[in-house]
């Protein structure tokens, strides 16, 4: 067993406490698929349980966060979320124990119902965009300071402090972050307004699960915006099917337009993707851009 021993002893007393009786870890196996943390399948006495680890000084707050994000979309009974058992910090490493889903194949079934609650859950609102703490989106750290409409959060809290970020890192031209000065200008006409929606944040098809209990969503970077942010993330990267969009917008339909605003709403998810990989995505966020201005 590779997890550190003083980790072990403090997920089996968050167990116990948790439970009311004794909990024995009796395997830790190591699961592939993230990127950033590592993952475990936790046999117990229990049961099964998941468990992600870090170096504790590597993103400080980052797991709190999680279960905090976690917390909050659970708090809607729209979308499932896995429950959160605890977060901890032992020997320099920091960890969070969910409970555990085993994903089956995504099919358009699960399309439907992701759409389905995912309108449901944008019609919790608040009457400020942002949130009252911030939070990570993959590597990166989302400010999520009030604003009270959202082209100005979208500017001052999303695309303005990754452009700065791209342009000091030279993964954005010079041409590029002009044009985003433009768009920073014509962006209140271009998306209709509607109350803050709370998101998931970072719904691309690694962060929802297909199970035997149906939809589950991981990984979020929740927060209050337009909900158009979400829909577009949902389709970026592949894997959830159009059957998604059909279902919202039976529950609650977009607004006239949508199609073209599209690329619009991935402006951000895509400049966290150059930030953190570089390479072709400069491409896309340049491609993405030049639609609007």
């Amino acid at each position: 067993m590779d997890l550190n021993t003083d980790v072990i002893a403090g997920v089996e007393a968050e167990l116990k406490a948790n439970l009311g009786t004794s909990v024995r870890i009796r395997d830790a196996r190591s699961m592939s698929g993230g990127s950033i943390n590592d993952a475990w399948s936790l046999e117990t006495s229990a049961g099964r349980f998941f468990l992600k680890t870090n170096a504790a000084d590597r993103h400080p707050s980052r797991f709190v966060a999680e279960a905090a994000d976690l917390a909050l979309l659970a708090s809607t009974n729209e979308l499932r979320t896995p429950k959160v058992i605890a977060t901890g910090e032992a020997a320099g490493t920091a960890w969070l124990l969910l409970e555990f889903h085993i994903a089956k194949t995504w099919t358009s079934d699960a399309d439907a119902e992701l759409g389905r609650g995912l309108a449901k859950q944008h019609r919790h609102s608040q009457p400020h965009f942002g949130l009252d703490r911030d939070n990570w989106i993959g590597l990166l750290p989302q400010d999520n300071t009030p604003a009270s409409d959202w082209a100005t959060f979208l500017v001052q809290h999303r695309l303005a402090p990754l452009i700065r970020m791209a342009r000091d890192h030279q993964r954005i031209g010079d041409g590029d972050v002009l044009r985003f000065e433009r768009l920073y200008a014509v962006i209140p006409d271009l998306i209709p307004h509607e109350r803050p929606a709370l998101l998931h944040g970072d719904l691309w098809h690694g962060n929802a699960l297909y199970t035997a209990d149906g939809v589950v969503v991981v990984d979020p970077a929740a927060y209050y915006g337009h909900r158009e942010m979400d829909v577009a993330m949902a389709g970026l990267f592949g894997g959830i099917g159009p059957g998604l969009l059909d279902a919202y917008n039976n529950e609650w339909p977009m607004e006239p337009g949508w199609e073209g605003r599209i690329d619009l709403c991935r402006l951000y998810p895509l400049l966290v993707h150059l930030n953190l990989f570089g390479g072709g995505y400069a491409a896309q966020v340049s491609a993405a851009l030049r639609k609007y201005v």
